[in-house]
């Protein structure tokens, strides 16, 4: 890919949509975030970072997926959580609060991801079970869609 330079990076300003849809039980919960982030190619990975601005204050999140079979996201600011998706695997990982660290797991059935990279822009497909401190909490469905700034 052109536009990638020895040893620094060159990224691309994007919109990210994040769309989370939840259920817990009989309830159903969901949220949207709109952002401006930035991606980037880095090895056999592409990355997504972008800022949400919440009551607790600014969780800066980077969201890293390998060869489009392996996730990680990890936020660090007012929220610090390290989670990782890997499909039909169960994987540790932490939340960190004012309230203290807490041990979180993922079991990932679905990881997609579909591209264009003549145009920066894609989506990543993401469905989960979580559990924390070894209670279950919902499952998750998550879509990220990025789109290089500019392009309509």
């Amino acid at each position: 890919m052109s536009g990638l330079k020895g040893g620094g990076t060159e990224h691309t300003d994007v919109k990210v949509h994040l769309k989370t849809r939840i259920q817990h039980g009989g309830e159903k919960d969901s949220f949207e975030l709109y952002a401006n982030g930035r991606y980037y190619e880095k090895g056999d990975s592409l990355y997504l970072k972008y800022d949400e601005v919440q009551e607790e204050g600014t969780i800066h999140t980077i969201f890293k997926l390998k060869r489009d079979e392996e996730a990680l996201i990890l936020r660090s600011g007012a929220v610090k959580m390290r989670m990782v998706f890997k499909e039909d695997e169960e994987h540790a990982g932490s939340y960190e609060s004012q309230l203290g660290t807490l041990m979180i797991t993922t079991k990932t059935s679905k990881l997609t991801h579909t591209a264009n990279r003549t145009k920066n822009d894609g989506e990543i497909n993401l469905s989960y079970r979580l559990y924390m401190q070894g209670s279950p909490v919902g499952e998750y469905e998550m879509d990220i869609s990025y789109k290089e700034e500019g392009l309509e």
